[in-house]
């Protein structure tokens, strides 16, 4: 069976739930999935999943440190994550709190990678984004991807 990480950092709780969100769509297509705060997680953990996906509340329009870090910290077996699904997530305080550039963030270290991304033709088209606590709208959105995402994982396993 496939295995998705979901990883996380998450001060005020909002982009843990959106996480635990996403997990739920993961679980609705049978795949294994895990879901970890940044703080628990080594780069190493990384090369033992087939998809992974980060979620990273917005600072100053960017990711946050403690997600960066762990990319930073990838960065020992580059090339290796090549050809994996990636995905990301993103809450922030306010509207035009810079969620989509902070997933962009995101979305480049793991093209760098070689990973594969799937955009969205329909709602949040980076990843799903949440202002303050996720509401109906995030929630659904959060649950769309991860299904989607999961389904990507399938194919790519094929």
């Amino acid at each position: 069976m496939q295995k998705v990480l979901i990883v996380y950092y998450s001060r005020g709780g909002n982009t843990r739930k959106m996480a635990e969100l996403i997990a739920d769509g993961v679980k609705s297509e049978s795949l294994d999935v895990t879901v970890k705060d940044v703080k628990d997680v080594n780069a190493d953990v990384l090369l033992q999943y087939d998809g992974l996906i980060f979620g990273s509340p917005t600072y100053y329009g960017s990711m946050c440190a403690e997600i960066k870090k762990l990319f930073d910290d990838s960065v020992k077996f580059h090339g290796k994550l090549d050809g994996k699904a990636g995905a990301a997530f993103s809450s922030s305080r306010n509207i035009a709190g810079g969620n989509e550039t902070a997933i962009l963030d995101i979305l480049n270290a793991m093209l760098i990678h070689g990973m594969i991304i799937q955009g969205d033709y329909s709602g949040d088209h980076y990843g799903p984004v949440a202002i303050d606590s996720p509401d109906e709208r995030s929630a659904k959105e959060c649950l769309r991807m991860g299904s989607r995402f999961a389904k990507l994982v399938k194919r790519l396993s094929k």
